[in-house]
């Protein structure tokens, strides 16, 4: 038995697929699969079973769900704990932030601190997971009610939605994060009751909004994401029964007496002028006299 079969089968678990649970981990599904039969085989028990759309737990699954989850988290802090070097920060955020953000922020909190700060996208629903996992210490994006986790707005933003003066209306086009229900423009969509054969989505972000310049159809957006587009005339707010709507971005991290040292120094970092000034305005980056960005080496014996 080992700790990447007890991560696969914790996440399959919680998250309720192996695709789910592959992308969460970072690796291929065929790879979940075969350490979730590994597991199987070892502990003499199915542990987790498919019932019509849904993945369920064994008797014996259950009672191990709870003790895989601690040996997955204490793994990932013991790890951290030997690592040398300087501190190691892990963010996960959804594909909007990722895209726009986590560049210069991450960058500006690396030159500013002795850390080696690193991002990647998640779902929203698997942000929780990956905090309690220890595999991520800070989640950016929506905020996350969990029990153990403690989420505070970081920014303030505006929902609108976007499109060229004399585009179409009837497409809705969206990056990635599009498609994640607890997103923003998930629940914007949603609230807008837009059907599924209208919605396009795109390899990111960028793309869908510089198809909706282009005629193609309208997008969401943070406003203060596309403030250039808007004052070029590229794009065009356009008005819908449920926008402009407030909105916010969310810092969410395991409670104050267990997380990492290397979270808390980043929460506070969210709180400066500067943190905010780059995430109002992430197209304007930060100066090349600043930029540091992490060196990785490997040595290969």
């Amino acid at each position: 038995m080992t700790l990447s079969q007890l991560g696969a089968f914790v996440f399959v678990a919680r998250l309720g697929s192996v695709k789910a649970a592959a992308r969460a981990l970072g690796v291929s599904e065929p790879a979940v699969s075969q350490s979730l039969a590994q597991l199987r085989r070892h502990l003499g028990d199915r542990l987790i079973v498919r019932s019509g759309d849904r993945m369920v737990l064994t008797e014996g699954g259950r009672r191990l769900l709870g003790i895989a989850s601690q040996m997955v988290a204490l793994a990932a802090e013991a790890k951290a704990a030997v690592r040398p070097g300087p501190a190691a920060l892990r963010v996960v955020l959804d594909g909007a932030l990722a895209e726009h953000v986590a560049g210069p922020l991450i960058c500006l909190f690396n030159q500013r601190r002795t850390m080696d700060a690193a991002g990647g996208v998640a779902a929203t629903a698997e942000m929780p997971l990956l905090l309690t996992s220890r595999l991520a210490d800070i989640a950016l994006g929506p905020q996350l009610c969990c029990a153990g986790l403690v989420s505070r707005p970081v920014l303030r933003c505006v929902q609108i939605v976007v499109g060229s003066p004399h585009g179409r209306r009837d497409h809705w086009l969206v990056g990635p994060s599009g498609t994640d229900p607890a997103g923003d423009s998930g629940r914007l969509l949603r609230l807008l009751r837009v059907p599924e054969s209208q919605v396009r989505v795109f390899a990111n972000q960028t793309a869908a909004w510089q198809a909706a310049a282009e005629g193609a159809g309208v997008a969401p957006a943070a406003a203060h994401l596309v403030a250039h587009q808007l004052r070029r005339g590229d794009l065009v707010a356009v008005d819908t029964p449920v926008t402009p709507q407030a909105a916010y971005w969310y810092a969410t991290a395991l409670e104050p007496d267990t997380r990492s040292a290397a979270a808390g120094t980043f929460l506070t970092f969210l709180t400066t002028p500067a943190a905010t000034q780059v995430m109002r305005t992430p197209a304007d980056g930060i100066p090349r006299a600043r930029f540091r960005p992490p060196v990785h080496v490997s040595i290969w014996s």
